[in-house]
């Protein structure tokens, strides 16, 4: 199973949109100004934020509802860092996969000195072993883990995994960040329905 390409670091920096696209996918925020929700985590100014746009963010979870940005978020981070980025399922890969990725993220490092950041959707679903699979080059600093999860982390991930990343917590959004996605994709004639002319009804 190919899982990257090596030449083309941090694709989803570069996307393209196709109309057919669900309207979710299209709008899916490319950049900070862009993503509402999680002031305390990612606002302007914040620790986090200017961790990533630094290119140093260490390993991490997203836990929080769905919903919440935990994917967007991750691909936000690969549009702004510099590293290479391997989304990565834990629904459909197992020890071998794994055991890929860490060799590719390996050679990666060893060719360009820079990181490589594994994004790991729905962490919880991992089991000890592929958990344990990880930690060796979590703990050497080799990979820099990002994990999203909607079950609670002390109880999902194993101690030693957990102790060596930085769980955040992810709020459900406000009315308010809603109504302003909402209008985003109305307005948005690009990527959104702004050629429609819809309105949202106060009522």
């Amino acid at each position: 199973m190919e899982l990257f390409d090596e030449n083309n670091e941090n694709k989803h920096s570069d996307r393209t949109f196709d109309s057919k696209s669900p309207l979710a996918d299209r709008m899916r925020p490319q950049t900070f100004d862009e993503f509402r929700g999680q002031e305390k985590i990612v606002g302007p100014g914040t620790p986090f934020r200017k961790s990533i746009e630094e290119d140093r963010v260490g390993s991490v979870i997203f836990w929080g509802p769905p919903g919440s940005g935990k994917t967007t978020l991750a691909e936000l981070i690969a549009g702004t860092t510099r590293g290479m980025f391997i989304p990565f399922s834990a629904v459909t890969s197992g020890i071998k996969e794994i055991k890929a990725v860490i060799s590719k993220a390996g050679n990666f490092r060893k060719m360009s000195g820079r990181k490589t950041y594994i994004f790991i959707d729905e962490i919880h679903r991992f089991n000890k072993a592929q958990q344990d699979a990880f930690l060796p080059y979590v703990e050497k600093g080799d990979i820099v883990l990002i994990g999203a999860t909607t079950e609670n982390p002390s109880f999902e991930v194993i101690s030693a995994l957990l102790s060596r990343v930085k769980v955040y917590v992810l709020e459900r959004l406000s009315d308010e960040a809603l109504t302003e996605i909402i209008e985003n994709a109305l307005n948005d004639t690009e990527r959104g329905l702004g050629s429609m002319n819809l309105k949202i009804d106060d009522k």
